[in-house]
């Protein structure tokens, strides 16, 4: 695909390099001429500096010819302006806009986006997606992440193996035996920083970080078969009301019946605007670096602590006063800055959240040609775990999982059929209209499109 990415920030370089690794041909605009040197030097990329709202300059990105533009500026008003240039002037099918501001993605206002008035495709909001996978989070205490696929019927989740994990150095193939009614698939566990696609004779070992394919509706049950034994947390603090913290709020407030949440916001205005728009969260006004404001809040009896600050210091230095005032919490902190991963273990924090490959994926699942409707990123987009439709002209139609000379790199990891979840085994038959979840290494993209394509031809 010919693809146009306008803004060079973080998400803009992680996606024309993710893209370009995918083989599509990908050009970039950015008004800052030092970012696009940066790219220059380092990815393969035709990049361009200028105003990507300027015709002329879209122009000479090719845009006629363009099948895909991607508008991820620092501001919603440009990204709005770049995609509605595209379908007037170029007529470019498909328009991605990142876009914050709360108010622009208010549902009332939804039908401003259609060709007739905003010709946006599909919007990304970063703050929503954030807030989605945090409260994913929460709903698996024990795991490292946790998605959604088929329905929600069938989940992703990464598991941490560590010594209290009982399953491991036990073969794949006896854990099948073992627990002959768990709707599980292990698809494989990064070890020493390299992703390893485990099979039948293969073990799980201390250390690891293991992603596993799971029935939805076995949750616990699977985490307690790898040792993880923690309740959903019903007290938790948000420390930080900003767009993220606050929907945030809104979803445990709609899925958490029982949840006593507080946030903690430091500019005065805004947390007076958050206590009126919520209806069962206590807003204190102050710094949750202030050791009087987290007594406040009474840190001793909550189980949860997440830091959702605009500043990344700030995120991780609460972490640490929440360890050293009060153990036993477990400690969520967002940071932007990649490097600040290393720090997470000496830290003690439980979870770092990264918004770049939040907002990465969710906008490269759109890339994807044919019956792809999902996709999610891992290791920085060496694999993808994906979810297809099997349609007529599906390479897979009536075949069994054994006769399909999948290659090793794509590992088919669960099928929704129906209602029903399934765990393939060798002579599995695919039909018509199952949904397949499979992971995939990113070299061979190629030829899950090619599985799931829309036309015979």
């Amino acid at each position: 695909m010919n693809i146009i990415i306008c803004g060079a920030g973080r998400v803009g370089f992680t996606i024309a390099k993710l893209l370009t690794e995918q083989d599509h041909s990908v050009t970039i605009i950015d008004q800052s001429s030092e970012d696009i040197q940066k790219l220059n030097e380092s990815l393969d990329v035709k990049a361009i500096v200028g105003k990507a709202t300027y015709p002329s300059i879209l122009e000479k990105a090719d845009a006629a010819n363009a099948d895909m533009i991607i508008a991820v500026t620092k501001n919603d008003e440009i990204n709005m302006l770049i995609c509605q240039i595209a379908y007037t002037v170029f007529n470019i099918p498909k328009k991605i806009a990142r876009i914050r501001s709360q108010d622009y993605l208010n549902p009332k206002f939804s039908k401003v986006y259609n060709k007739e008035n905003l010709p946006i495709d599909v919007i990304i909001s970063p703050e929503l997606e954030i807030a989605k996978s945090i409260l994913r989070k929460l709903e698996a205490p024990g795991a490292l992440d946790n998605v959604p696929f088929a329905e929600n019927k069938i989940r992703l989740i990464e598991i941490s193996i560590d010594e209290k994990c009982p399953i491991a150095d036990i073969k794949l193939n006896d854990l099948t035996k073992r627990f002959p009614d768990l709707n599980a698939n292990i698809l494989g566990v990064v070890r020493k920083n390299n992703f390893i696609m485990l099979k039948k004779n293969d073990v799980m070992k201390i250390d690891d970080k293991a992603y596993v394919l799971i029935n939805s509706s076995q949750m616990q049950k699977t985490l307690e078969a790898f040792g993880h034994n923690e309740k959903i947390s019903n007290k938790i603090l948000i420390i930080g009301g900003g767009n993220i913290g606050f929907n945030l709020a809104k979803n445990i407030e709609q899925s958490f019946e029982d949840a006593r949440l507080k946030i903690i916001e430091k500019n005065k205005e805004r947390a007076k605007e958050i206590a009126n728009e919520l209806n069962n969260t206590i807003v204190i006004n102050g710094n949750g670096l202030d050791e009087d404001v987290l007594n406040e809040a009474n840190l001793e009896e909550v189980e949860t602590v997440i830091a959702l600050t605009n500043d990344d210091e700030d995120n991780l230095m609460i972490s640490v006063l929440v360890e050293k005032f009060s153990k036993n919490k477990r400690t969520m902190a967002l940071i932007n800055k990649p490097n600040y991963s290393l720090l997470q273990s000496s830290l003690k924090i439980d979870d770092l959240i990264d918004p770049r490959m939040n907002t990465v994926s969710s906008i490269l699942k759109h890339v994807h040609k044919g019956t792809i409707e999902n996709a999610y990123t891992i290791l920085n987009g060496e694999y993808e775990v994906i979810e297809a439709e099997i349609i007529e002209t599906s390479e897979l139609i009536n075949k069994e999982l054994k006769n399909t000379d999948l290659p090793d790199e794509i590992r088919i990891g669960a099928v929704l059929r129906k209602n029903e979840v399934i765990i393939p085994r060798s002579n599995f038959i695919f039909k018509k209209d199952d949904v397949v979840v499979l992971m995939a290494k990113r070299d061979f993209l190629p030829v899950v499109e090619n599985m799931f394509r829309i036309s015979s031809v």
